[in-house]
């Protein structure tokens, strides 16, 4: 095991195999922290839409298509959503694309697949009297509920968003697949310098177990500082 430490640290730091890792890492927190935003975009339009009064045709055809949506996102694995996206649209659409904005893209559209229940069951959480309150004041349906119902959904659902953060931050390790170097494939390199994969693979799951901790403490964070703040509303 002490030669295998040995190896592993040449390649680490003799041969700075930590600025592949540094760059690798900005990438995985790049790829999901964008791709949350997207999602919570996506996610959001659709739990608006999914809860749109009424039942006219207009209505059946819009929640139709978030259905289709939500199910293929979520009836696929994400990595047959990269492969897809990447290796059959681009080249059928003749488009050239980086392969970072594709990954963020895609984990987006994935996320905003499960955001949209989350967010749908945050505003269901909300009391109804809430927008009733609002459109007696002349509001419209669209404004309060970005202006009122929502902005309360958000602090319901918040610790689930932050596990959303987490499994994208996980799920992450895939986008080797369309050849990008994130975190997975930075350790999985210094691995292939010598072929002994047992500390770089190692060191890998601490990495992530770090992130996923620093992740879950920062939300914690967040969720005492928003409840601090309406004690004092």
């Amino acid at each position: 095991m002490a030669l295998k430490w040995e190896f592993f640290y040449r390649k680490f730091i003799t041969y700075k195999g930590y600025e592949s890792v540094l760059s690798g890492l900005g990438v995985t927190v790049e790829i999901a922290v964008f791709g949350l935003l997207i999602g919570i975009v996506i996610g959001t339009l659709i739990a608006v839409v999914k809860m749109l009064p009424g039942t006219g045709i207009a209505k059946k055809i819009l929640s139709a298509i978030c259905n289709i949506y939500i199910g293929f996102f979520r009836g696929t694995p994400i990595v047959v959503q990269l492969l897809i996206g990447y290796y059959v649209l681009l080249p059928a659409l003749g488009i050239t694309i980086d392969k970072i904005i594709v990954a963020i893209t895609v984990f987006g559209m994935n996320s905003g697949a499960y955001v949209s229940e989350i967010m749908r069951s945050g505003i269901q959480a909300v009391d109804p009297g809430q927008l009733e309150a609002a459109r007696a004041l002349g509001l419209g349906y669209s404004r309060s509920m970005m202006k009122v119902i929502i902005p309360q959904a958000v602090k319901n659902i918040l610790p689930t968003l932050g596990n959303e953060f987490i499994s994208l931050i996980k799920e992450t390790s895939v986008v080797s697949f369309i050849a990008i170097v994130d975190l997975t494939k930075a350790f999985q390199q210094i691995g292939d310098s010598n072929y002994d994969y047992i500390i770089p693979y190692l060191m890998l799951a601490a990495v992530y177990l770090v992130l996923v901790c620093i992740i879950a403490q920062l939300v914690k964070l967040l969720e005492r500082r928003l409840k601090k703040v309406d004690r004092n509303i």
